[in-house]
């Protein structure tokens, strides 16, 4: 095992193994030396979502379905975009999103974007998982709540993102109680605005809340007037080298 410092020692003595999931950079035109980035060997992704226009877009697009071949091809899962809009989404759209990004891009799974957190709204989030099963029945479902949701919702994906947003927030934050039933693989934490020094601490709480998906920028939202997540962090290389290597397996 290589030397720890002892920030990342204390971070490992959990013994979580933890992995990269990334949000979606901004179009492969626009960003193609990120993309290219993640189809490196060994870097170790989860899993990356492919977002081509708010979802899979009104036609098949031929870069991302370069960046997107170029990932499956290293062995990296893709997930298409999918927006719930928190529920008001209608049924057959969402359908159809997910038909386009199979038959286009040949995606592993979905993340469902912007997905309720309230117990009322579980019964359709369930009926959408089902149908996405049922058209692919090995797909990898993650829900984008943000935060935690009512504990039901764990019942029914691979996946939460229980936290998406900034360093200021996540270093006080807490898991809810519940997660404490469910392994670490079952939960996503999204952190912008993290400063360098800061990694260590920030992969420690990840670790200690038993999030085993991570994804930590120095990129900021900028008072929401911009995607932090579109393109790769600062210290891309840093946590690449943390995650990678800093891990009790």
């Amino acid at each position: 095992m290589p030397h720890l410092t002892s920030t990342a020692a204390g971070a490992t003595s959990t013994g979580v193994r933890t992995g990269l999931g990334v949000p979606g950079y901004a179009h492969p035109l626009v960003a193609p030396a990120q993309w290219a980035e993640l189809a490196r060997p060994g870097t170790p992704l989860d899993w990356v979502v492919l977002d081509v226009a708010a979802g899979p877009g009104t036609r098949p697009d031929p870069h991302c379905l370069e960046a997107a071949g170029r990932l499956r091809a290293a062995g990296v899962r893709v997930l298409g975009h999918l927006d719930l809009t928190y529920g008001a989404r209608g049924f057959g759209d969402l359908l159809s999103d997910a038909h386009r990004h199979l038959d286009w891009y040949g995606v592993d799974g979905f993340l469902l974007d912007r997905c309720p957190t309230e117990r009322t709204a579980l019964p359709e989030v369930r009926r959408a998982i089902t149908t996405l099963r049922a058209i692919s029945d090995t797909a990898h479902i993650v829900l984008g709540h943000g935060r935690h949701p009512h504990p039901g919702y764990a019942e029914n994906a691979d996946q939460l993102v229980t936290f998406c947003g900034p360093w200021s927030d996540y270093r006080w934050s807490q898991a809810a109680e519940w997660t404490a039933d469910y392994p670490p693989d079952r939960f996503c934490h999204f952190v912008h605005g993290v400063p360098r020094g800061h990694l260590d601490e920030a992969l420690r709480i990840a670790r200690w809340q038993g999030a085993g998906t991570i994804y930590f920028t120095d990129r900021t939202d900028r008072d929401g007037r911009v995607d932090p997540w579109e393109t790769m962090p600062g210290y891309w290389d840093d946590i690449v080298s943390r995650v990678g290597t800093g891990v009790s397996e």
